[in-house]
């Protein structure tokens, strides 16, 4: 995706996955001057799965198609964003070959300039567990926000969902998860959190519905899995089983003794 700025404050910019920076800041991947910019105004984040518009801390007055923005919302092409009275139209990047039309392959076997870009694997991946996501995997690059509303990242037509029910963003070496005020809450491994930590493996459930957090760059047996199974006993139960045998072989062994003749 790019920015396009209609009144030619800057040139086009070609938004890089990650962080993008708009301010006055010299580090800042859109640099714009002005009496009303903060040194960092706002940040769009560009995932696999969308765009984000977020307000920092100490950063200025940003409104999307004309309504301030609080909070972080999701993105569209066409969408128009004021900047500290600066207007920027975020666009599409049309790709010359789609993956649906590929190249045809050429009889003498020229190099055609093209080079082929390898799709990059995202770090962290939700997988569904449960319900309406169950066998869905979701990328998380970046800020992904999961709800019922169609702006969210993850959108999950529930009515236990909240609309905009949970907030995850990549960090270390694993998730941060954030309950939006949600009315049903947010369970990391059965425990309520208002600000809590993913770890691949870990399991992550909003109401009822369950996702499990993979590193896809890590062998599936070396991601520990904190959330308990359904199918495997606790302790408890085992030891309860193994009690319930030894009752049964002790009464079995004693008939065979009383029908032994003296």
């Amino acid at each position: 995706m790019k920015l396009v700025f209609p009144n030619g404050e800057h040139g086009q910019v070609l938004l890089s996955a990650g962080v993008n920076r708009i301010g006055t800041a010299p580090a800042c991947a859109v640099v714009l001057g002005g009496a009303d910019i903060q040194p960092v105004h706002c940040e769009i984040h560009l995932t696999p799965v969308g765009a984000n518009l977020q307000v920092p801390q100490g950063g200025g007055a940003v409104s999307l198609n004309g309504k301030p923005v609080s909070d972080l919302m999701a993105l569209r092409s066409g969408d128009r964003i004021d900047v500290g009275g600066i207007e920027i139209v975020l666009a599409t990047i049309q790709a010359a070959h789609t993956a649906s039309s590929p190249v045809p392959a050429r009889d003498d076997d020229d190099d055609v300039g093209a080079t082929r870009v390898r799709t990059a694997i995202p770090r962290f991946v939700l997988r569904g567990v449960s319900g309406a996501v169950f066998g869905k995997v979701y990328p998380v690059s970046g800020p992904v926000v999961i709800g019922r509303s169609p702006d969210c990242d993850i959108t999950v037509h529930l009515d236990e969902i909240s609309r905009r029910h949970a907030l995850l963003k990549p960090v270390g070496d694993g998730v941060s998860v954030e309950d939006l005020e949600s009315a049903n809450g947010t369970y990391i491994n059965a425990q309520r959190v208002q600000h809590g930590f993913l770890g691949p493996g870990d399991e992550l459930r909003l109401d009822t519905l369950r996702f499990q957090l993979v590193a896809p760059g890590i062998e599936a047996a070396q991601q520990p899995r904190h959330a308990a199974s359904d199918d495997t006993p606790a302790p408890r139960m085992r030891l309860r089983r193994w009690a319930a045998v030894a009752v049964a072989a002790a009464a079995v062994l004693a008939a065979a003794f009383a029908l032994v003749p003296a």
